[in-house]
């Protein structure tokens, strides 16, 4: 038993190492806006996500590529003597979650206020490397 665990401990860490996520905390974007973005990116080559990116108009992109851009380094941090081509780095996870909630009253006719509720959302990115690079 004792030497299956460690095996299986020994994969496990070997497969973190291939590994790097980034997160975005409190976004100032809604979750529904900020999820059309990260969809068209999921599960795609780092190169190819990062164009699009690029030259994708709506702002929810332009934070998307700055957290991409810094789950790259967190990768290649772990992985000093890796090089990221080689890696063939994918997105293997993107989560956008709602984040707090600002709420706001405007005023309404007839003395009555309508609640404005000002969303934001968390982004978790994981990046996976499918070739296998022992360190």
């Amino acid at each position: 038993m004792g030497v299956r665990k460690r095996q299986m401990a020994e994969r496990i860490k070997a497969e973190k190492q291939q590994m790097a996520f980034a997160k975005l905390n409190n976004c100032p974007t809604s979750p529904r806006k900020m999820r059309l973005v990260a969809d068209l990116i999921r599960g795609v080559q780092v190169e190819k996500a990062l164009a699009i990116l690029k030259f994708d108009s709506k702002e929810a992109s332009r934070r998307l590529e700055k957290l991409l851009l810094s789950a790259i380094a967190n990768w290649q941090a772990k992985n000093e003597d890796a090089s990221v081509e080689d890696a063939d780095l994918y997105i293997k996870e993107i989560r956008v979650d709602g984040g707090t909630m600002l709420k706001r009253l405007r005023p309404a006719p007839q003395g009555r206020a309508h609640r404005i509720r000002k969303r934001s959302n968390h982004v978790t990115l994981v990046l996976g490397s499918n070739n296998n690079i022992e360190s």
